[in-house]
């Protein structure tokens, strides 16, 4: 009989991992959830807003299309030019984001410019409950961290709001690099910004686009994103990168 153990192919040896890229929405933070978001941007305009009413707008606008949610159900035409160039420059995403509001009459005076501010804001977005001890972990193990994102506005403010900056070693962000995942240069302008081989860097995400960096030659973990304030599976980075989680 022959051995089929020695007739199998040995199993290809899994290169170290020696930094680490991040998306931010849907894998590190969750933006809050629709009806508080536009209960706290009809408060910042001066208005209260009873649970129903909250609740009718929130299912209106994200249809319609709110940042950091599910693409709009449709683009109105003279939006689809900001729409296309919404994660490559701060003016497109700004507008693109004012104008879908805006097909929804919420009858609240500077309703549209307090719920995009929301974003803006740290307490506009959720942590997962993992990523601040996955973050410290990294860190503690001299692993390297860069944030990648497609996006249209600087995130910086909120890590450093998160007192979390000091565990990231670069932002790479669409807008600024003019470049958005899947796009191979995304990622390699992140390896370049951490000085690590493409091969011996992990992207973590939540999208297709974020496993475009096996283009560039990256490792690629994609983990489905979970609901605001809950771990969102990122100790499976400290496996790959033997980093232990913090205490």
């Amino acid at each position: 009989m022959p051995d089929h153990a020695e007739s199998l192919s040995p199993s290809p040896q899994r290169r170290p991992v020696e930094a680490v890229l991040f998306d931010f929405h849907g894998t590190l933070a969750q933006v809050e959830d629709p009806v508080s978001w536009v209960t706290a941007a009809a408060n910042a305009c001066g208005v209260t807003l009873d649970r129903g009413r909250a609740t009718v707008l929130a299912d209106r606008l994200v249809t319609a299309g709110r940042p950091g949610g599910p693409l709009p159900h449709r683009v109105p035409p003279h939006l689809a030019e900001v729409f296309a160039d919404r994660d490559l420059y701060e003016h497109a995403h700004r507008a693109t984001y004012l104008g879908l509001a805006a097909t929804v009459n919420a009858g609240v005076d500077g309703f549209e410019e307090a719920l995009y501010e929301r974003l803006l804001r740290p307490d506009g977005w959720v942590l997962y409950t993992d990523t601040v001890a996955t973050l410290v972990a990294l860190h503690e193990a001299g692993v390297p961290v860069a944030v990648v994102s497609n996006i249209g506005f600087d995130i910086r403010p909120l890590f450093e709001a998160w007192e979390l900056s000091e565990y990231v070693d670069a932002y790479v962000l669409s807008y600024e690099v003019g470049r958005c995942k899947p796009d191979p240069a995304i990622f390699m302008r992140a390896c370049a910004a951490l000085r690590v081989d493409p091969e011996r860097a992990l992207m973590v995400g939540d999208t297709p686009a974020d496993a475009g960096a096996v283009k560039a030659g990256c490792a690629a973990l994609v983990l489905p994103a979970a609901d605001p304030g809950r771990a969102n599976g990122l100790s499976a980075v400290l496996d790959l990168t033997a980093a232990k989680p913090a205490p």
